[in-house]
This record gives C-alpha cells, sequence and structure tokens, in this order.
C-alpha cells in the first residue's frame, strides 16, 4: 500500500486545492521519501507544491482510499500571500468546503474532506 502525507488547509470554511496540469483538483502532499516522517512529509510537500511554509501542522486522520494510506494534516502557515503553484502543480484554489462534491475532485480528496467536515 501507498503512503501519502495530505494536507488540509482550511481558512473561513474554504480549502486549499491544487492540481497538476490537466488534472482533478485534489488536496496538497504525496508521498514519503526514504526515511520520512509523515509529518516531515506534509509539510515537504506542501512548500514543494504552493511555496507555503508551515507555522503549525496538526495531526487529523488517517484515512485509506484508493491503495493508499492517507496520513492527514491540518495546518496553519507563516506566508499565505505568497500561494502559488510550483513544480508539478499547475493551479491552486480557494474552494468552499461544503460544495467540494460539485468539482472535478480525486476520490480520496473528496472523502478526507468529508471526514474532517463531520469533525467539525
Amino acid at each position: 500500500m501507498k503512503v501519502r502525507a495530505t494536507i488540509i488547509f482550511e481558512q473561513d470554511r474554504h480549502v486549499l486545492l491544487v492540481r497538476k496540469p490537466g488534472g482533478r483538483w485534489t488536496l496538497p502532499g504525496g508521498k514519503l521519501e526514504q526515511g520520512e516522517s509523515a509529518a516531515d512529509a506534509a509539510v515537504r510537500e506542501l512548500w514543494e507544491e504552493t511555496g507555503l511554509r508551515v507555522d503549525e501542522l496538526m495531526y487529523v486522520l488517517e484515512l485509506e482510499a484508493d491503495g493508499t494510506r492517507h496520513h492527514v494534516f491540518e495546518v496553519s502557515v507563516l506566508n499565505l500571500g505568497q500561494l502559488r503553484p510550483l513544480n508539478e502543480i499547475s493551479d491552486c484554489m480557494w474552494h468552499p468546503l461544503d460544495t467540494v462534491n460539485n468539482l472535478n475532485i480525486s476520490a480520496a480528496a473528496l472523502a478526507i474532506v468529508s471526514a474532517y467536515l463531520r469533525r467539525l
């Protein structure tokens, strides 16, 4: 099974989503590197995909979807004004949490957002 660190960054009932060129919207994150903790991977992936630097990181849940175990972290950041798509990411956007299911979004991201909403 693949293991991934996934980030929920929520502000004012909106969640940060990213996508690769021609891809579906998803949550920032990615696979763990050799010897890397899930928390370290979450910080690294958010930086690599969006340029955002984590201020606080909180583990919120673990969820298995589509053959991947997602370790999901909620974050706050230091440099929100510097949000931009980087590396393989072509777009970033803020989207209302309660209408994420209306997007072309990955099944795993939808399951994670739904689980997160149940926590609120």
